[in-house]
């Protein structure tokens, strides 16, 4: 059991039969009245933010996420297919618990595959990536004092602002967290 007196961000519970992280938290203490803790909370499983106050001895389960790291193997279709680096199990995955975190994920890079009690709900991509720019235009000479951006797709087919002075071939850095663009390599 968790007390919410001691939430911290990144703490999981259940409330609700729901599981719940916590993305920013503040104890209250008003001159008049008992003190609170205000929470915005995200589900982990659909993904969705809400914002809760709630008494300091109030008292909810622990949610123990686990994250493991798993292999990208390939698509076919409507599975997404995952092995695990120690075992060598191969793990099918529907649309739904992927969603679109592979859209800088290349075959055979490490992910992290997300579950609580043994159900996936999700997967963390690496930080940072390390893409070839496909398909974009180029640039022109004199337009990089303005600090403009055009898009570029990537191998993986997402697209992404970047810098005007970079050309198709390059291998950029991506943040996967913000889609954006951090250096060239």
């Amino acid at each position: 059991m968790i007390v919410a007196g001691d939430f911290r961000n990144g703490v999981t519970f259940e409330l609700d039969g729901q599981i719940f992280q916590v993305v920013e938290f503040q104890h209250v203490k008003p001159g008049k009245g008992a003190a609170f803790v205000r929470t915005k909370l995200k589900n982990v499983v659909t993904g969705a933010t809400v914002e809760r106050t709630f008494n300091p001895s109030d008292k909810m389960p622990k949610a123990h996420i686990e994250r493991k790291d798993m292999q990208y193997l390939y698509n076919d279709g409507d599975l997404y297919h995952f092995m695990d680096v120690e075992t060598y199990e191969q793990m099918p995955l529907g649309q739904a618990a992927v969603g679109d975190a592979l859209k800088f994920v290349k075959e055979n890079m490490v992910v992290k595959i997300l579950s609580h009690k043994g159900n996936v709900f999700g997967i963390e991509a690496p930080t940072f990536v390390e893409l070839e720019v496909i398909e974009t235009e180029p640039g022109f000479k004199g337009d990089t004092a303005t600090g403009a951006t055009k898009p570029a797709t990537v191998e993986t087919g997402a697209v992404i602002k970047v810098p005007l002075f970079v050309n198709q071939g390059d291998v950029i850095k991506i943040d996967t967290r913000t889609a954006e663009y951090m250096e060239r390599v």
